[in-house]
């Protein structure tokens, strides 16, 4: 019993790191990622449809993102929804393929995308630090039901705090990585 709870919280922590992950790939770091327009969704043929479902999304440039949509006829569309998502891209197209170009990061655009990696990450340790305290609890209530020993309580806590430290500062090591990117002109 106690074993599965550790398991969950291992599972649930990791969870915790790569979705903290996850969020930091959508902050841009001044070169061109086709997860950029991860959130954009488009109108096509009556249905709310992911960018990347309605076309081929490429980086062929550090700072140049194209659109080739397979049906030409929903350009305008996407060009409308990239405007409205707000990402600072400015789209063109030639009647077959939408180019973005990323905009240069001013030093403020920086320091405010480092901001909000802190505020991600702290979001991500707050997870962790939640996850903990439910292993806790219920190692805890394990213990009081007459299911493990004391020591076996107390081997638990031990095992779930070292886990917790363990993916802060996998959190943190993902953070300064990131920070690093921002920063660099």
């Amino acid at each position: 019993m106690l074993e599965e709870i550790l398991l969950e919280t291992e599972d649930k922590m990791q969870k915790a790191l790569e979705n903290t992950k996850e969020k930091f790939s959508h902050v841009r770091a001044g070169r061109a990622s086709v997860s950029m327009l991860d959130g954009v969704s488009v109108e096509a043929y009556g249905v709310m449809t992911p960018l990347n479902q309605v076309g081929t999304i490429s980086a062929p440039e550090a700072r140049l993102l194209t659109i080739d949509p397979w049906d030409k006829s929903i350009i305008p569309a996407i060009e409308k929804v990239i405007l409205q998502a707000n990402l600072g891209f400015n789209p063109s197209n030639d009647g077959k393929i939408i180019r973005l170009v990323v905009p240069e990061l001013t030093e403020d655009r920086r320091k405010e995308y480092v901001k909000l990696v802190k505020k991600e990450a702290e979001e991500g340790k707050v997870a962790v630090r939640n996850v903990r305290k439910d292993a806790n609890n219920k190692i805890r209530k394990l213990e009081k039901d007459g299911e493990i020993t004391e020591d076996e309580l107390k081997s638990g806590e031990d095992k779930v705090q070292k886990m917790t430290d363990k993916f802060t500062v996998a959190i943190d090591e993902v953070l300064s990585k990131k920070e690093k990117e921002l920063l660099k002109i």
